[in-house]
């Protein structure tokens, strides 16, 4: 777009101009527009392929070797589906509130999580690692840097396991294919695709929504002959190096990187480094932001005192969602931002000029670093986003928007093509122009969103055998987002109908201590199991669609993405929008005063099972 239709980037002397009347409003939405309508594909989420069936190699683990075992069929009394930080925090809860026979399964080789699967060179976590990483002062360890390295946060959920002796009884390399809820026993009958079949009193599924790699759905992908991998499963045997670098297999080979996201800021310089000539290829830019990463400081972390780490981390969480604070104690690039995080995070938009006119400010500084930056005026031009701040998850970087200014790194900005046209035997096409390359590497992201059981991928079937989709036919219905009338005992960590923040691991944390409360209150109260009643729960969906605020309109007008469907839809009520802290207050209220509205007695349990069955014979 030419220079003088993006009025929007107004600066005096090196002065971004914040007067609302030096940012004309309308002419930056038709900017904004025109940005966004670009991009978008009428087949929306369509485009992406999943690493299934024909692309089912892109998703193999290449970090643990896969090992025999003989099929198990015992029985647990917790069985926890997922092994990141959601479900370490529970398996550590429960230890702490001497819950026994614990099980963890997953289908990594590991403990981690998305910390084990992502090990691409330069990942870091992008929220400050004290408040982060979890369990850090129950396991006396603290990060050796403010924003903590992908192996070091790996290496700390190893940790966290080892602490906790959750290594016990585990099941890697195993993804549950089936549970089945059983009336007579009270208990879960699972199966899995290493021909397992155990029973489990209670199933807790954290199963996260950032482990299964999507690939862009390019024409003549399988085509290519030249070598391919997601960063999710990167091929270090090919590249040599590690996550700090030395990628010096790169030196004769020429690479390209599809992808501009969180993943890309972060591969793109290394790879920049050592590649013999590197096109990045690019739908649209990220804001990328200062990062200001440093190594902690050893007297700092001398003066801090017991219970730090929990007052810093809800010192974060109170900031994000606009709570009074007597003082910032994380002062980054998010708590810069706030306001415009709320937006999309809960939807509250506060008076929206003074909101946008904030958004624009923001907008145009992010700009203007580019400027800063980026010495080729095209390339800069391509890289500048143009859309509201939250329409995308925040970036942050000191060394990506450099990378662009070596003589090897070219950048393809595939907006006007609606993305790569399509892959040859040695190229990648964009409209008419053919990049030949020897390797592609798709940082293209993961099923944001979508676990097992929200897919499907996990048949669910509870009381009287009905399908928890089908119970979910009109849209999810839980309690608090933790559990659903008629499948007892399964309890879920994850957004659907809670709380969210860009600290999701905290979010998980608070998650993990309601979900251990629950399953020791039926313990000590010798209670037939756990499950909320239909009206409890017709009463909770109807609070998260009352308290929620429509983003549609807002949603409408970015750039696509996975905030928004890829443009083509806009998901609105699914979560809590008062915001998280509210919510952990309603959810501590709560286990105070009325917890035992889901713990079953034996006569009710019975009384349960004789409608089901009716129900089901009827």
């Amino acid at each position: 777009m030419d220079n003088d239709v993006r009025l929007a980037v107004l600066i005096d002397e090196g002065n971004i101009m914040t007067d609302e009347h030096t940012i004309d409003l309308d002419a930056l939405r038709d900017v904004y527009r025109h940005e966004r309508d670009r991009r978008i594909r009428p087949d929306g989420a369509r485009q992406y392929a999943r690493t299934a069936g024909e692309f089912g190699y892109y998703a193999k683990d290449p970090y643990t070797d896969r090992t025999e075992r003989e099929p198990v069929g015992d029985r647990v009394n917790v069985l926890i589906i997922g092994a990141g930080f959601g479900g370490l925090q529970t398996g550590a809860f429960l230890r702490e509130a001497g819950i026994d026979g614990i099980r963890m399964m997953d289908e990594a080789g590991d403990v981690g999580g998305t910390w084990y699967w992502n090990r691409y060179p330069g990942v870091r976590c992008d929220i400050e690692s004290y408040v982060y990483m979890p369990l850090l002062e129950e396991t006396g360890f603290m990060p050796t840097e403010r924003y903590a390295t992908g192996e070091e946060i790996r290496q700390h959920a190893v940790r966290i396991a080892k602490h906790y002796d959750l290594y016990r009884d585990t099941l890697f390399q195993t993804r549950a294919t089936s549970l089945t809820w059983s009336d007579e026993g009270a208990e879960w009958t699972v199966t899995t695709d290493r021909g397992d079949e155990f029973r489990a009193r209670f199933v807790v599924t954290s199963s996260g929504t950032l482990t299964q790699p999507k690939l862009p759905g390019i024409e003549g992908i399988d085509a290519f002959r030249g070598h391919t991998f997601h960063t999710s499963r990167w091929d270090y045997g090919y590249t040599g190096g590690d996550q700090t670098g030395g990628l010096e297999k790169l030196r004769d080979k020429r690479v390209g990187v599809v992808g501009t996201g969180a993943t890309g800021l972060q591969v793109v310089p290394l790879v920049a480094e050592y590649a013999k000539e590197l096109v990045v290829f690019q739908r649209t830019p990220s804001t990328v932001d200062v990062r200001d990463n440093r190594p902690t400081d050893p007297n700092w972390a001398a003066e801090q005192k017991p219970g730090w780490q929990r007052e810093r981390m809800d010192n974060f969480l109170e900031v994000l969602a606009g709570d009074p604070v007597e003082e910032s104690l994380v002062t980054d690039g998010w708590t810069k931002t706030p306001s415009l995080q709320r937006e999309i995070l809960s939807g509250s938009f506060g008076d929206s000029t003074d909101t946008e006119l904030d958004d624009a400010v923001t907008m145009n500084r992010i700009r203007a670093r580019v400027d800063e930056i980026v010495e080729d005026v095209p390339t800069a031009e391509a890289l500048k986003p143009w859309y509201r701040y939250m329409c995308k998850r925040p970036g942050f970087s000191d060394t990506y928007l450099q990378a662009f200014n070596r003589p090897n790194v070219t950048l393809v900005d595939t907006a006007d093509h609606h993305g790569i046209t399509r892959m040859t035997e040695n190229a990648v096409v964009v409209g008419d122009e053919e990049h030949e390359l020897d390797c592609v590497i798709f940082a293209t992201g993961f099923d944001a969103g979508v676990s097992g059981v929200v897919s499907g991928t996990l048949p669910v079937a509870g009381r009287g055998g009905r399908q928890l989709l089908e119970a979910w036919g009109r849209g999810p219905r839980t309690l608090h987002g933790f559990s659903t009338h008629g499948f007892p005992n399964l309890l879920q960590l994850g957004a659907l109908q809670n709380a969210n923040s860009v600290n999701f691991v905290h979010v998980l944390q608070e998650q993990a201590s309601h979900i251990t409360a629950m399953i020791a209150a039926a313990e000590r109260s010798g209670a037939a199991w756990v499950e909320p009643t239909a009206e409890a729960e017709e009463a909770w969906v109807r609070e998260v669609f009352a308290t929620a605020h429509d983003t549609a309109a807002f949603q409408a007008e970015c750039t696509p993405g996975y905030y928004n469907g890829e443009g083509t839809a806009a998901i609105t009520g699914m979560t809590y929008s008062p915001g998280p802290v509210a919510f952990h207050r309603l959810l501590r209220e709560w286990r105070e005063t009325r917890m035992h509205e889901v713990l079953v007695t034996d006569e009710q349990a019975y009384a349960l099972a004789q409608g089901a069955y009716a129900e089901a014979t009827a």
